[in-house]
């Protein structure tokens, strides 16, 4: 029971996203961006500090592989957040959850591609249905989802580099934040220096910015505490809460619109959710059984 409502507050707090973001959307999506690495890193590193684990956090530094692969999901993720970020300023949160719902089939292909996974049948043809949605937008509107696309992309190539990573969660997100500070510095001091924007905020906004780091940090760790409770088809049922609630948020809450032929798309994506749950509780119960 407890590892389930830590995966539901995790999901949640990720499904309100949108809502807090877009009470920072007069402000710059890369100064957004580079105050939410900022806050989090120095969220992270505090309670590293206040749970005593400094020392083998600093043990992670002497692995050549743990360095060259933190450097490559900061990467990921920094592109990821800054997407995101970018997305809900500009109106198009639907689009987001779009990525969200496709993140879990493009990680399901990933993992058969470079880590040479064996999928069921019925992954199989939810990873293919995820990739006729992206055609199906192309040739129906003309263009890629990029938005939805780079955030699928990228968050399910930073789970696949992670896996790689024998490191858990807070620490990873500490190391990988510490990567982006020196640029989000720099960018924090340039904008500065050419606008003054960064001093200009007021006492609320410069709250949110802070709060950013911190619910940037929470949910992640409810989630690396929840996974090792649950079984997967509860994990699986889980993890599309935040593209739904992004979603409906988007419709209901920020009022946006979108032309018929991207319902079409999240039909197909949809569809493929539903095969790619199917699958999950049919290995769950073959390996019940064994």
């Amino acid at each position: 029971m407890k590892g389930l409502i830590q995966a539901v507050s995790a999901y949640l707090i990720w499904g309100c996203f949108p809502l807090f973001f877009y009470l920072l959307k007069h402000v710059p999506a890369l100064e957004v961006l580079s105050f939410r690495i900022v806050f989090a890193c120095l969220f992270s590193f505090i309670l590293i500090a206040y749970f005593g684990e400094l020392r083998s956090f600093l043990e992670h530094f002497k692995s050549k592989s743990t360095v060259i692969l933190t450097m490559l999901s900061s990467l990921l993720i920094t592109i990821n957040w800054f997407v995101f970020i970018w997305a809900v300023g500009a109106g198009m949160v639907i689009e987001s959850s779009l990525g969200y719902f496709m993140t879990p089939l493009v990680s399901l292909l990933l993992g058969a591609v470079f880590l040479k996974e064996q999928l069921s049948r019925y992954q199989m043809i939810a990873g293919l249905l995820a990739v006729l949605a992206v055609v199906v937008e192309l040739v129906l509107l003309g263009k890629i989802p990029w938005v939805s696309v780079a955030l699928a992309l990228s968050f399910g190539m930073y789970g696949l580099v992670r896996k790689q990573q024998k490191i858990e969660s807070l620490h990873g997100l500490t190391i990988e934040t510490l990567w982006a500070l020196p640029v989000a510095v720099c960018v924090l001091i340039y904008t500065q220096k050419t606008t003054g924007s960064v001093t200009s905020f007021s006492a609320s906004t410069y709250g949110l910015l802070a709060f950013s780091g911190i619910v940037t940090a929470v949910p992640l760790l409810l989630f690396a505490s929840s996974v090792r409770k649950l079984n997967l088809v509860v994990a699986g049922f889980l993890m599309y809460l935040n593209p739904t609630m992004q979603f409906f948020t988007a419709i209901f809450i920020f009022g946006e619109t979108a032309p018929l032929q991207r319902f079409i798309t999240f039909g197909i994506v949809w569809l493929a959710m539903l095969f790619f749950i199917y699958g999950m509780v049919k290995t769950y119960r073959g390996r019940s059984r064994a």
